[in-house]
């Protein structure tokens, strides 16, 4: 048993796709799925379940992911001992949308003198990681409730209209003028606070909205509104400001919708040291595009 086969699995085991794992890790998909197999016969158990469209993990795989994490923590802390540092970076979890807010989260720590590494995958699989130790804290929108973790809301993320350039009004749109457009968001189970706001305030305005095609990314979806296909999506403002509006153009909707995002630590950590830093590095980071 290899630790790189270790690390293939507790990743595919995180995100459920292999095509996604390969991505994360930065190799190809064949070499992933080969390590995995290796490590199966190597066990005498099969981790996956492939028989269905969507893998997902056996008895054996459920038994084996937190003893997995908690081989890659000790890895990591025989590392911090063997080179005789004190402490480590703060492993940081993020998600796409952050923008300047985590530049800004990031350059606090470091004018404090903390170092931190960034680790960027679903929600699902930073809230586990956090949960065995392999993060220390994570950003999450919307609300929730996992045993062993706590939540603290560290700021508001506005969420845009993305719209073809062709169909798009000036200025606000009132959520009810999108209902003969079909939209493009990601499915439930992918990110359920955000779909769950969006159907929400539909409903609200008195439509359900035709869905669209779904895309793997939000660069997918974007490339598809942009090249001129009548449909709108949802974008977090802070990750619009790094977009440029061309093709695709970002209106503010009506009414105003949001999410909480949220700094996720172990449950019962006592806000010091480095985390006491990473909070009032949020604090700034809030203020500032307030």
């Amino acid at each position: 048993m290899e630790l790189r086969q270790i690390q293939y699995f507790v990743t595919v085991a995180e995100v459920l796709n292999f095509g996604r794992a390969a991505e994360q890790l930065g190799m190809g998909q064949p070499g992933v799925s080969q390590q995995i197999a290796r490590l199966e016969r190597e066990l005498g158990v099969q981790l996956f379940d492939r028989s269905a469209r969507a893998i997902r993990l056996t008895e054996a795989g459920q038994r084996f992911l937190p003893a997995a994490r908690a081989v890659l923590v000790s890895v990591d802390q025989a590392r911090a001992a063997a080179t005789g540092r004190s402490g480590h970076a703060v492993r940081l979890g993020t998600s796409t949308g952050l923008g300047e807010r985590l530049e800004t989260v990031v350059a606090e720590l470091a004018a404090k003198g903390v170092q931190v590494e960034l680790v960027s995958t679903s929600t699902r699989a930073r809230l586990d990681r956090v949960r065995g130790g392999q993060l220390d804290a994570a950003f999450v929108r919307g609300s929730n409730e996992t045993a062993g973790l706590e939540f603290v809301p560290v700021w508001e993320d506005d969420l845009l209209i993305a719209l073809p350039a062709s169909v798009a009004p000036v200025g606000d749109i009132a959520l009810k003028e999108l209902s003969a457009l079909p939209l493009r968001i990601t499915s439930r189970r992918n990110n359920p606070p955000l779909v769950d706001l969006v159907m929400t305030a539909c409903a609200a305005e008195g439509f359900e909205p035709v869905l669209g095609p779904q895309s793997n990314s939000l660069q997918d979806t974007h490339a598809a509104i942009g090249a001129g296909t009548p449909s709108w999506t949802v974008i977090y403002e802070s990750h619009a400001q790094l977009l440029r509006e061309g093709r695709v153009v970002f209106r503010r909707p009506l009414p105003r919708l949001a999410l909480t995002t949220s700094l996720a630590v172990p449950a019962g950590t006592t806000v010091g040291g480095e985390l006491a830093v990473l909070l009032e590095a949020c604090r700034k980071a809030s203020d500032r595009f307030e």
